[in-house]
């Protein structure tokens, strides 16, 4: 009995004590729009505070957070906290019709969550139409006032926020392709914090992005993929990085000269300026899996400069082929997770809900006039993208969300499968213009799940139209990947792969180019909460899904009622 009552208090001093050193930390995040000079010309872009990117906002773990959004923009909008958990405040997850209506021009909303458990590198973005183009920035976790990294603390850490610029008005980009049922122009270039570098057109090379380094100290990149459509190679030209964090989980150190981001991932790495006094181009290619496809095929620079550089040419590192897989899933595959990180949690084993997922493209109809433009079935039929043949439908009178909470019907329907339609050979090229198995129709289907239940996917590239590789993003959970490969999964013969023991952790999962990969997670986290593919090209295609996890037993496992000046539709 005294042992007992000894552990209570030690347990209720250890929570006064953590929240004693816990802050409220509070922005504005004033939308509106910013003319910026790139590639010698001017372009009018949404923007938050003036600036692109975005502020970056910084807390420690446990803090709460407290932003104000005015959004002075003519769109719709909406931020997403990519990564964040949300726990018992999905209300200010951010996905548009899925957990709140926009906030619409000339209107306020204000986003009030704790940060518990979780530390390093996500990022903050737009969740409205292509927005997130140019509405974005870093979201820095710090370790708990008090505590430290599990690694020797850098010198000094920067956000590298890797990105796409069109030449043009990005809505209008996505208008036309919506119109015609195809996909978007592609993007003008890519950037480092903004700015294009030194191998686009000579104006740019006088705003290229500059870190001034001091030999033999470590610095920590953060780096962050917010990209619309391109997963990307980074390199240092003569450096290498241990890899500590991917999604802000810490990860066993991994030695690399070559770090390869999908949209919507993050990767904390760590490099030492050990190299003679110089000046180093750090760079940015894409990573192009899907053959024959159009992409845009520049390399985004910025410089690293060693105190004392007196050097008039930066080295360059030798990038990846676009289509180099080899490389890409020798990185994505090869990460796995710190087991001793301040909140690592054991992958759990027996499974209540087992999913096969497939994912890819298709057609649905055209709808209206039939004036698509679809260069292979014709003006009837657009572009489409599913998952398990469902190509996902926003609602527009009411979040799914607020459906959730207030039990209101007709928002969608519980009912998404857990196996597809037709079993095929799913990663068979020669079937990719199969008429029955590329035709698709839009719903609104979520798939249910009970409080606290383990749910395993697995997610399966097809090869309908193409392949190529999808990076998934869950919101409200971090998932362990369990393995990841090429061709058909194969349960006999694939499950012997799994790694139970140290999985990596993310919220985004680079699904590989004809390939599958298995995740799972525990469902603790009551709510509705967005499946989708973070390529903006296949979001509006309908590549995406939600769980509905039910409340738990108690208040404490439940969600917090809707905030009192929660945007309606």
């Amino acid at each position: 009995m005294a042992r007992t009552i000894f552990f209570i208090a030690a347990f209720a001093l250890a929570l006064l004590s953590s929240s004693a050193f816990a802050n409220v930390v509070e922005h504005t995040f004033n939308v509106g729009n910013l003319t910026v000079q790139r590639l010698c010309g001017q372009q009018v872009v949404t923007a938050v505070n003036g600036m692109l990117p975005g502020p970056t906002v910084k807390i420690h773990e446990g803090d709460k957070l407290i932003v104000h959004v005015h959004n002075h923009s003519p769109y719709n909008m909406t931020i997403h906290w990519h990564g964040i958990f949300q726990l018992q405040t999905g209300w200010a997850d951010g996905p548009a019709y899925i957990t709140q209506c926009p906030i619409t021009p000339g209107n306020s909303y204000t986003y009030k969550f704790n940060v518990t458990g979780q530390e390093g590198t996500l990022w903050w973005h737009a969740h409205v139409s292509v927005l997130r183009a140019t509405v974005h920035g870093a979201l820095i976790i710090l370790p708990r006032r008090g505590r430290s990294y599990p690694f020797p603390k850098p010198y000094k850490e920067i956000p590298i926020i890797l990105g796409e610029y069109w030449d043009a008005d990005i809505m209008e980009v996505e208008r036309q392709a919506l119109a015609t049922g195809g996909g978007p122009n592609i993007s003008d270039a890519y950037t480092i914090n903004g700015q294009p570098g030194d191998l686009y057109p000579p104006c740019s090379s006088n705003y290229t992005y500059k870190l001034d380094v001091v030999k033999g100290n470590t610095y920590m990149l953060r780096i962050i993929n917010a990209a619309l459509n391109n997963q990307l190679f980074f390199k240092l030209a003569g450096h290498r990085f241990k890899v500590v964090s991917i999604d802000s989980s810490y990860t066993d150190p991994y030695d690399t000269d070559v770090i390869v981001v999908a949209p919507g991932q993050t990767t904390d790495a760590l490099f030492t300026a050990n190299q003679p006094i110089g000046d180093y181009y750090m760079a940015a290619s894409a990573y192009s899996s899907a053959p024959g496809l159009q992409f845009a095929n520049g390399t985004t620079t910025g410089i690293v400069r060693y105190k004392g550089a007196t050097s008039a040419k930066p080295l360059m590192p030798i990038q990846p082929a676009a289509n180099d897989t080899i490389t890409a899933h020798r990185f994505y595959s090869n990460l796995t997770s710190l087991v001793t990180g301040p909140h690592w949690l054991p992958c759990p084993i027996d499974i209540d809900d087992q999913m096969f997922v497939t994912i890819g493209l298709g057609f649905a109809p055209c709808g209206g006039n039939n004036n698509c433009s679809n260069p292979v079935l014709g003006s009837q039929y657009r572009f489409a993208a599913s998952m398990n043949n469902v190509s996902f439908q926003f609602p527009s009178r009411l979040s799914m969300l607020e459906a959730f909470h207030f039990g209101v019907n007709g928002i969608y329907t519980e009912d998404f499968p857990n196996r597809p339609p037709i079993v095929f050979d799913y990663t068979n090229t020669a079937l990719s213009l199969n008429i029955p198995l590329v035709m698709t129709t839009k719903a609104t289907r979520v798939k249910k799940v009970k409080y606290n239940a383990t749910v395993e996917m697995v997610l399966q590239n097809t090869a309908l139209l193409s392949i190529e590789n999808h990076p998934m993003h869950l919101h409200g959970y971090d998932f362990y990947v369990l393995a990841q490969g090429f061709g058909n999964f194969n349960r006999t013969r694939d499950s012997k792969k799994f790694n139970l023991y140290n999985p990596q952790e993310r919220n985004t999962i680079a699904v590989p180019v004809g390939g599958w990969a298995v995740i799972r997670f525990r469902a603790n986290n009551p709510g509705v909460w967005f499946m989708h593919c973070h390529l903006d090209v296949h979001l509006p295609w309908g590549l995406a899904t939600a769980f509905v996890v039910e409340n738990g037993p108690t208040p404490e496992t439940s969600l917090l009622p809707p905030p009192p000046d929660l945007p309606q539709c």
